[in-house]
């Protein structure tokens, strides 16, 4: 009999978002943004990028912007199976056992809480959709989330212990960033007063397809909140914006890849020249701190 270990996270399937301007936000992240409407019912919709997952962002109607879900992928139903059963066994509450999914996408997965009552979605075999091309300057995927939490050890602890994510690096004791493969980070947190997302950054396949994306967007009315630049953690071009709710999406290219070999964790000062290696950014304003902020989220009821 095999030993019990945590489970081998792939990647970030797929983010959830509640939020105020439903109509607003399908419009704004079907046109301008560049993602595309793969379903659609009365008070959501299903969004993908230009790679071959089903989708890669929910929108759901909700009277306070906050997160539904995050889904992270595992390659078969058998690594399901054993990542719940380890889920269970760390504690975590099991709000969906293993099982065939009946929602969009579909696959095999199970649902559990972190210990901020955010729903996580481990899943495997769900449909695929055709690629588009690569050459058109839109996201291929969704690259990471960013959360606030008010304790970021604690929840770095559960994140390592329960999902099996590692640490890349921290900002100061600020922020820290998780790996699953390949990518710097899929998911994020920062210390904050409340539990809230911050924001969800997406993806394309070079620099020219960012700087497309950003004139794209910039044609339509819509200007950076903060960027372009350069993350010193993740090494990472970054446009960030503010949605038609207020929530906070990040326009970003050519994310870090770690070799598990070799890599050693830093801790990054909080200076300028390392929140932006072109040094084009300046500091994040009032404004788009407040939107990174977000309102108090309590997850889920």
């Amino acid at each position: 009999m095999s030993t019990p270990a945590p489970p081998k996270i792939r990647a970030l399937r797929h983010v959830a978002l509640r939020t105020t301007a439903l109509e607003e936000s399908v419009a704004f992240y079907s046109g301008p943004w560049g993602l595309e409407v793969q379903e659609r019912t009365d008070d959501a919709a299903y969004l993908r990028a230009a790679g071959p997952e089903h989708h890669v962002l929910q929108l759901h109607a909700a009277d306070r912007n906050a997160l539904d879900h995050l889904a992270f992928a595992l390659p078969t139903p058998e690594e399901v199976d054993a990542a719940a059963a380890w889920a269970a066994a760390e504690g975590a509450t099991i709000l969906e056992p293993p099982g065939r999914i009946d929602r969009p996408g579909a696959g095999y997965g199970f649902r559990i809480l972190d210990p901020e009552n955010r729903v996580l979605e481990i899943s495997a075999y769900v449909h695929a959709v055709a690629e588009r091309p690569q050459d058109v300057p839109v996201p291929r995927k969704v690259a990471h989330c960013v959360l606030n939490t008010t304790d970021i050890d604690a929840l770095t602890a559960w994140y390592t212990r329960v999902l099996g994510l590692r640490v890349s690096d921290w900002s100061e004791h600020q922020m820290v960033f998780l790996r699953a493969v390949g990518d710097h980070h899929v998911i994020a947190f920062n210390q904050a007063e409340w539990a809230a997302p911050n924001h969800v950054a997406y993806e394309v396949a070079n620099l020219d397809a960012w700087l497309r994306s950003i004139g794209r967007l910039k044609v339509a009315g819509h200007e950076t909140a903060w960027g372009p630049g350069r993350h010193g953690p993740g090494d990472n071009a970054f446009a960030y914006y503010v949605d038609p709710a207020g929530l906070v999406p990040e326009m970003t290219a050519e994310v870090m890849q770690i070799d598990e070999d070799t890599w050693m964790p830093r801790v990054w000062p909080r200076i300028p020249e390392l929140s932006d290696l072109f040094r084009t950014a300046g500091p994040p304003s009032p404004h788009i701190r407040e939107h990174m902020g977000g309102v108090p989220d309590p997850g889920w009821a």
